[in-house]
């Protein structure tokens, strides 16, 4: 799954990532489901780019499952519903929030 996030309105771009990675991010990995259905778990910010159009998202987010029912079962979990989705609105623009159920198909790999 990949998503895309905004900082809401008011919020600079180092206090989103600040409250992401500080707040955020170890309110999700508490609850048991993080550490049991997600294998993989990337958070990507922009960095300065010359030459290069402004970034239109904060950051962008991949989580990885061995399964949709492993995806569907965190989502639906009631600790993510109850103490992580609550969350979101502190630092998201959820009316910009993108999000894509996808499967990975690899063109270059020389790493």
């Amino acid at each position: 799954m990949i998503i895309t996030l905004k900082r809401r309105e008011g919020m600079t771009h180092d206090e989103f990532t600040h409250y992401q990675k500080n707040v955020h991010r170890p309110l999700l990995m508490s609850i048991p489901e993080s550490v049991e259905y997600i294998r993989r778990f990337v958070v990507s910010y922009p960095v300065p780019a010359p030459d290069h159009p402004e970034p239109v998202y904060d950051s962008v987010v991949e989580a990885w499952f061995d399964s949709m029912a492993d995806l569907d079962a965190l989502f639906s979990s009631d600790n993510f519903r109850t103490i992580v989705d609550p969350d979101h609105e502190h630092f998201i623009d959820l009316s910009t929030f993108g999000r894509i159920i996808c499967e990975e198909d690899v063109v270059v790999d020389q790493g």
